[in-house]
């Protein structure tokens, strides 16, 4: 176990802590950092489909990274949080959520593969697909509170489990992370957490 993850923070970690949901907000470290790209890089979803963790890649190259552990009643996110892309890179189904799923309720070009998933047949693919985790934005640290380059990502669970274990905290299956990367405003002092 490392630095307690509920110490005081700087403003932008208590802005993340002020929202609706967050149970426990804290910036990574570099050790886990460090593990976390090497079980990112390992990941396959079911079928042995390769998966890639854009956000999270993205997400390395930011000065800081705020984990946050979140329960149901966070926000959803502002964009897909996951896109099944063929080998071209044409989009070959997308996340879908409530308050986007009219998109495609009246489509019949679609296939919903679950309530929060669908795809879209009409769109070739040829071999090499993959899901692609995109980079996500994170309106709520912005340039007015000394960010800018701003992104969420969902790690994998593989990955979330090993954050909480490092900084250990309870795996609770009801919570999820969520990772906030961003690079600092000119002036702005780094975190002293990492």
């Amino acid at each position: 176990m490392t630095a307690d993850p509920d110490a005081p923070g700087d403003s932008q970690l208590e802005i993340i802590r002020g929202l609706r949901g967050v149970i426990h907000a804290f910036y990574l470290d570099k050790e886990i950092l460090s593990e976390l790209e090497k079980e990112e890089a390992k990941v396959r979803a079911m079928g042995n489909i390769e998966v890639d963790n854009q956000g999270f890649k993205q997400a390395l190259e930011r000065d800081s990274v705020i984990c946050i552990v979140k329960d149901p009643r966070f926000r959803p996110p502002p964009e897909p949080t996951v896109i099944l892309m063929s080998g071209e890179g044409n989009v070959i189904g997308e996340e879908v959520f409530p308050f986007t799923a009219h998109k495609y309720t009246s489509r019949e070009d679609v296939v919903w593969l679950s309530d929060g998933f669908v795809l879209f047949p009409t769109v070739s693919a040829s071999g090499g697909e993959q899901f692609v985790m995109p980079p996500v934005s994170f309106p709520e640290l912005n340039e007015s509170n000394g960010c800018k380059d701003v992104i969420s990502c969902s790690p994998a669970p593989t990955s979330d489990l090993m954050i909480k274990k490092h900084y250990g905290l309870v795996d609770n299956p009801k919570l999820a992370s969520v990772l906030v990367a961003f690079n600092r405003m000119r002036g702005e002092n780094p975190s002293f957490f990492q």
